[in-house]
């Protein structure tokens, strides 16, 4: 039925195609790099957000963990024992924990949590001090306090 030699307009057409010109692969370049940038600040934007959340909610984790500890000793652990009494018994009969199953963690930042008992603000002070690991700052920099 059909000529074995012999294609049709479109395989020709499709055959001769090589591939994407030079100007043509420089144009979807330049519009992937658009769109990442656009996309990549925004992200980048929401990362820090997210570590400060994470932050917070660790330090109210801590929190529970600190008043269960409270509950059978009848005190916060001091600034001397600090967080790792919720994880170790400091040498106190009365202790039942451990309070937290795991090892207490570094802030999202990768610093250790700043713990005081008695604190300034409470009962006890529990501080992450931000992307810089400084005192104050804003929005990433700013400090994650027990008390806010």
């Amino acid at each position: 039925m059909f000529p074995a030699n012999r294609e049709s307009g479109w395989q020709k057409s499709i055959r001769s195609q090589k591939g994407w010109t030079l100007i043509e692969l420089m144009v979807v370049m330049a519009i992937l790099g658009v769109l990442a940038a656009l996309v990549g600040t925004d992200f980048i934007k929401h990362i820090g957000t997210s570590k400060q959340k994470a932050a917070k909610t660790q330090i109210e984790m801590f929190g529970t963990a600190l008043d269960s500890f409270r509950l059978s000793v009848g005190r916060y652990p001091t600034t001397a024992e600090g967080m790792e009494a919720l994880r170790k018994n400091p040498g106190l009969d009365s202790w039942d924990g451990p309070y937290i199953k795991k090892d207490v963690p570094n802030d999202p930042w990768g610093r250790p949590y700043i713990y005081k008992c008695p604190g300034e603000h409470g009962d006890y002070d529990l501080v992450s001090l931000g992307a810089d690991g400084q005192e104050g700052g804003e929005g990433e920099n700013a400090d994650v306090c027990s008390w806010q």
